[in-house]
């Protein structure tokens, strides 16, 4: 890695695009500098502009293989649980070659989306037995794409409230809670820390009870770990916690974890505005993941009870039936629109759409995932995201109108080219 100097026509600092600012890569490849610095660019970007890459803070990569199948109801209309019988049939075909292309798969097209860090929640772990080969095939795949993996390792020990696995879900199994502790010091011991880094996950108040998601939650923080589960994306799941519990999975959180802002709940389609307060105020982040949640027919959060709290929103592109996270910040906005029949749902203090839409898509989701990433701020990693301002779907948007303009009116077509660690690929056409 060689020091670099960066130049576009215009650099997005987070609130709007300026001109004439410049961005110091150092040798181990984070920004040094940056703003008008009046230096011999190394890197000149023309008709270019400059933002950080986007992160992409849920993502299940081996459901890239899903995408147009169980997309037929012979029966009438499906729902997440018929779905997921199609997830389960194709983790059971899987051989560690087809989860690790698949994977490479999934992390290459995000990074041709402008995604340049990943959570990668990852709960299919076992070919066979307890031999986590899995594990080793999504880290390898995401070395081979090149993108900032943060692999969010799962704990599943039930199939349901109560219920041990069923034959399909043991791909997924984890024993106990010391055979995940040992793993994830495995993992920890192969992983590139200018690279990778690790999460702990409990995959949902399904598979860990209260008593082990508490002690997770403890032992990642203890560990300065990020701490992600699955809550309340259908109905049916807070109906089997009150019926265990006498409380939805969000109020248990609330009332069992001293909640921060390392722990971000993945989904709260469903979830109460009463327990979405106390959650978000205590410094606890959501995940959202709008394509997805339409793809299964979860149904549409409450985003006006979490707006207060925007800037602990991200966004994810989960199941992968789509990777674009332009289309997320899109429909994170649009799906509100259509269903309270309003025009700006997530608004800044000054009105703005664009600010927040991006602030998801970035800054909160590296935030989520504790990665020094998403900003163009000195001491980020280098991760970039070079937009061509000569692509036809941005013709007539000015410096001030741009973040909206691609938030709201643009494809993949506009991304030229991204920077991992200050390393670039070039997704259209030749450096200029």
């Amino acid at each position: 890695m060689t020091h670099q100097v960066v130049a576009a026509e215009l650099t997005w600092t987070g609130a709007r695009f300026e001109r004439s600012r410049q961005v110091v890569v150092d040798e181990t490849g984070r920004i040094a500098a940056l703003g008008a610095l009046g230096l011999s660019p190394t890197v000149r970007l023309e008709h270019c502009a400059l933002l950080p890459g986007m992160v992409n803070a849920h993502s299940h990569a081996f459901q890239r293989g899903l995408r147009g199948r169980g997309e037929s109801f012979p029966t009438g209309a499906g729902s997440f649980w018929s779905w997921r019988e199609a997830m389960y049939e194709l983790a059971a075909e899987l051989s560690v070659e087809s989860v690790r292309e698949l994977s490479r798969q999934a992390f290459s097209e995000m990074r041709r989306a402008g995604i340049t860090t990943v959570g990668e929640f990852h709960y299919l772990h076992h070919r066979q037995g307890h031999d986590f080969a899995f594990d080793r095939a999504v880290i390898e795949a995401a070395a081979e794409a090149d993108i900032r993996l943060v692999l969010l390792q799962a704990y599943y020990r039930t199939g349901g409230i109560g219920k041990p696995l069923a034959p399909r879900q043991l791909h997924f199994e984890t024993p106990d809670l010391s055979s995940y502790f040992d793993q994830l010091e495995h993992l920890g011991e192969r992983l590139d820390p200018g690279r990778a880094s690790l999460g702990v996950v409990a995959h949902s108040l399904r598979a860990a009870n209260p008593e082990e998601v508490q002690l997770l939650y403890h032992e990642a923080c203890r560990r300065k770990l990020p701490f992600h589960l699955h809550v309340e994306e259908q109905r049916q799941e807070i109906a089997d916690s009150l019926a265990a519990y006498g409380a939805g999975p969000l109020a248990l959180l609330n009332r069992s974890l001293a909640i921060s802002g390392t722990v971000t709940a993945v989904h709260c389609t469903h979830s109460r505005p009463e327990d979405l307060a106390p959650y978000l105020a205590a410094g606890g982040r959501i995940c959202l993941c709008p394509t997805t949640e339409a793809n299964l027919g979860d149904g549409i959060p409450d985003l006006p009870a979490m707006a207060p709290w925007r800037h602990q929103l991200c966004l994810g592109t989960d199941s992968n039936a789509r990777i674009s996270m332009l289309e997320e910040m899109r429909w994170l906005e649009y799906g509100q629109r259509l269903a309270r029949e309003r025009r700006g749902v997530l608004l800044d203090e000054a009105g703005e759409v664009a600010r927040p839409l991006w602030a998801s898509a970035t800054v909160n989701g590296a935030g989520s995932l504790a990665v020094a990433a998403g900003a163009l701020e000195s001491g980020c990693w280098a991760d970039f995201l070079a937009v061509d301002l000569e692509a036809p779907s941005l013709a007539g948007a000015t410096e001030d109108s741009l973040a909206g303009a691609l938030a709201l009116g643009c494809s993949e077509e506009v991304v030229l080219a991204t920077a991992v660690g200050g390393r670039w690929q070039w997704h259209r056409g030749e450096p200029r």
